[in-house]
């Protein structure tokens, strides 16, 4: 089969300035790319007014615990619709593989967040997954998974044989294809791991040149765990990951690169510059970052935890909730945020009334204070409920990280259940255009940390650029009909003409075609 894209501005994933031409595809790769082909094309797309690039690939996903889902299409097709052919998955400790089928604690792999419908190691996972995908993956293995499938959640301290059990199951993912490794030092059961622990992991990844995905211990100025009187929390915590990575000298990404709450916005230089010099002394370290300015959390997040271990009954009394409400105040003070910050995504099928209004404006509509409001909602939904922070970024924020060299983009974002969906599972990829003409960053540049640059970050061969014998991932899109609608989460953006992965067709013209296309990648492959 063989489609010839006609008469496109190449945008080649190169970052180079792009022309026009034409790019051939013949089965599963690129034949041929220049200004003017001529081929016996059994499909011909005329591109005349549209861009042709790489297939988009986002640098952060969870989208691995949707692939045994029997209705995982709608998990993956928000993401084709804005023009990603490939997610590496895996990250924040979490991977549904890395331990046995048979362990006691299964029920515990994605720590709350994410569910897994089967559990295993990685060759059974690659087995399950081939031929059940939307989207071509590239995994990592979760080291809270690995630890999961030994100890639960205890906090204990692993003995020498239950380390070495779970880093049995890492050399199995890594001997086999996988791209690397992921910390979920937020996260239980990363939260309580000790540094020894941590670093034997990350020098496990390093031994089979792997990459490390870190989701850091903070990402705001205060977070539970570190000394009040100190630096910025977050700024300890890229302390902590970067004295993994020299110990390890294991290739780190640091995930989500956020700053929650105005008072963390001073911390912006200071970390970048600390980026920077480490890898301009030869540590191959780096990040990625959203488009949107909030993002997901839970309901509890300014909750500290001997209020959550009280029973309801002892909460609401004088004493403890004079207490909490004190700590309340002064944490989202020390943050930089308030209760309109706080937009409720889910707090039960009963309360849908609540979604998509802010804490604040939730009170003003039944006459309460916010507070009130807040622990109000927290209780209706047994502290399961979910939640959107905002300030995680501004404009100038979003500016700086766009247009540094040591940035990748990503989504970190999945398609919820029920209650207020993430934008960025929707619209985060066409964001990012949106941003880069408001801020004059050329479309070549966005594309190139989007494809080529995420493709040699994570060592995904042959893919992420328009080049003779790579794979034919592509997506076509038309720039200057870009929308989208950050206020709507689950709107779905214009723009996107047509989508493939491995030569074949994800999206034409508008219409998801469900055509399971994807592929998982294997390093060694």
């Amino acid at each position: 089969m063989k489609i010839l894209f006609k008469n496109g501005y190449v945008i080649d994933g190169s970052g180079e300035r792009g022309y026009i031409g034409d790019v051939l595809v013949e089965n599963d790769r690129i034949a041929q790319v220049g200004e003017w082909i001529e081929s016996d094309a059994d499909e011909v797309v005329d591109c005349t007014g549209l861009c042709v690039s790489p297939g988009w690939i986002d640098a952060h996903s969870h989208n691995d615990f949707f692939v045994d889902r029997a209705d995982s299409e709608r998990f993956f097709e928000p993401f084709v619709r804005q023009g990603i052919t490939t997610q590496i998955t895996g990250n924040c400790g979490f991977s549904p593989f890395g331990l046995d089928e048979n362990s006691p604690f299964a029920d515990k792999v994605g720590g709350g967040l994410f569910h897994a419908e089967r559990v295993g190691s990685f060759t059974d996972f690659v087995r399950r997954a081939e031929g059940n995908l939307f989207v071509n993956i590239a995994p990592l293995i979760g080291h809270g998974t690995a630890r999961i499938g030994v100890n639960g959640y205890d906090p204990g301290e692993l003995s020498a044989e239950q380390l070495a059990e779970s880093l049995s199951f890492v050399d199995e993912a890594m001997a086999n294809g996988a791209f690397g490794g992921s910390l979920g030092l937020m996260y239980e059961p990363g939260i309580y791991c000790k540094k020894d622990e941590l670093k034997a992991f990350a020098k496990k990844i390093a031994e089979y040149d792997g990459i490390l995905t870190v989701h850091p211990r903070a990402c705001s100025k205060v977070a539970l765990g570190f000394p009040l009187i100190s630096k910025p929390h977050l700024e300890l915590a890229l302390d902590e990951v970067i004295e993994i990575m020299h110990d390890s000298k294991v290739k780190t990404e640091f995930s989500h690169l956020i700053f929650v709450g105005e008072t963390s916005w001073k911390s912006v230089e200071p970390m970048l510059s600390k980026i920077r010099s480490e890898a301009a002394d030869g540590y191959r370290i780096a990040y990625d970052n959203y488009s949107f300015e909030y993002g997901a959390s839970v309901i509890t997040v300014v909750l500290p935890a001997w209020y959550l271990q009280m029973d309801k009954e002892k909460r609401n009394k004088g004493l403890p909730r004079l207490k909490l409400k004190m700590l309340v105040w002064i944490t989202k003070k020390l943050l930089g945020i308030d209760f309109s910050d706080f937009t409720v995504a889910y707090i039960s099928p009963e309360y849908k009334r609540y979604e998509g209004k802010t804490v604040s404006e939730i009170a003003e509509a039944e006459g309460e204070s916010a507070f009130d409001t807040y622990i109000r909602l927290v209780e209706l939904s047994n502290g399961q409920g979910r939640m959107y922070l905002g300030k995680y970024y501004n404009k100038d924020i979003l500016r700086r990280l766009m247009t540094d060299d040591l940035s990748v983009f990503m989504t970190d974002a999945w398609v919820e259940e029920a209650g207020v969906q993430n934008g960025a599972a929707f619209q985060a990829f066409l964001q990012f255009f949106k941003l880069a003409k408001e801020f004059g960053i050329p479309a070549e540049q966005v594309v190139r940390k989007m494809t080529s640059q995420t493709a040699e970050r994570f060592g995904i061969k042959e893919r992420g650029r328009l080049q003779k014998g790579y794979y034919a991932d592509i997506t076509v899109f038309a720039p200057e009909k870009i929308k989208t609608q950050p206020d709507v989460p689950d709107f779905t953006p214009e723009g996107i003409v047509r989508v493939y992965a491995n030569g074949k067709a994800l999206l034409k013209d508008g219409e998801f075609l469900s055509e399971k296309a994807g592929r998982v990648l294997l390093k060694n492959r």
